[in-house]
């Protein structure tokens, strides 16, 4: 596909997910100590599942003694259905996030200090080792229409206690106002956000764009697309794509 060389300079930068709208946003960094243009678009727009639609699914969340948790966009409407069918999370909960920027984002919904939060240090499928450490418990795993098959998959394979409920749709959006996608890199955090590239734009090449992929089902994606994987997160070295980012700019702007 001949994906663009390390040793070519990053001037531009797609990420595809909304601008955050508290804080100074993570990749302000990029920006400030190495001159990139950063540029915020959802390619996904996110359909919530109604509390009349979930209680139709008849789950009671309190019979689950643990959580998995694959995204933030996961935890706020787990978090808003819990407020529309009226159910506090009880504090012996436990939830396992998928990464630690996912953890430290339920700080938003939770006292943190006080919970039982489990997550990998370093690549994602240590969440695996420690959902095996603790197989005795009963997972939920609030999810989008987009299933998360290998964490499933493992589940089933070591018979651990799981039920996944679609809490929220993922549609791809109208990428319209695009007029390309001719950026240095592209940062994908989901095969939801790839599937909208190519629904918006089925003749994508490559050709000298440098992809960043967020989790290893994104990654999977991306090369089952036929496309290389050039920058990924999280791993030990780089937990949060932020930094992965960072990383091989540095490099790359030399």
């Amino acid at each position: 596909m001949g994906a663009r060389q390390p040793d070519l300079k990053v001037k531009t930068i797609l990420i595809t997910q909304p601008e955050p709208t508290e804080g100074k946003s993570p990749y302000a960094d990029l920006t400030e100590k190495y001159k990139v243009s950063v540029t915020f678009r959802p390619f996904v727009k996110v359909d919530p599942v109604s509390a009349k639609e979930f209680r139709r699914e008849k789950i009671n969340i309190l019979d689950y003694t643990a959580i998995v948790l694959t995204s933030r966009t996961a935890i706020e409407h787990l978090f808003r259905l819990c407020a529309e069918v009226r159910v506090e999370l009880p504090a012996d909960m436990k939830y396992f996030c998928i990464s630690e920027a996912v953890a430290l984002y339920l700080q938003k919904f939770i006292t943190y200090r006080k919970r039982k939060v489990f997550y990998p240090k370093g690549r994602e499928h240590e969440l695996f080792d420690i959902l095996l450490k603790h197989s005795g418990e009963n997972y939920l795993i609030p999810s989008s229409n987009v299933a998360h098959n290998e964490l499933t998959q493992f589940l089933k394979k070591h018979n651990i206690k799981y039920h996944q409920s679609m809490i929220y749709r993922t549609i791809s959006d109208d990428l319209s106002d695009l007029t390309h996608v001719n950026f240095d890199i592209i940062a994908f955090f989901s095969p939801s956000t790839l599937k909208s590239l190519f629904d918006n734009f089925p003749g994508f090449q490559q050709n000298n764009t440098r992809i960043a992929a967020f989790g290893a089902n994104t990654a999977q994606a991306i090369a089952d697309a036929g496309l290389t994987v050039n920058i990924e997160a999280p791993t030990a070295q780089a937990p949060s794509l932020k930094m992965a980012l960072e990383d091989y700019i540095k490099k790359a702007n030399r």
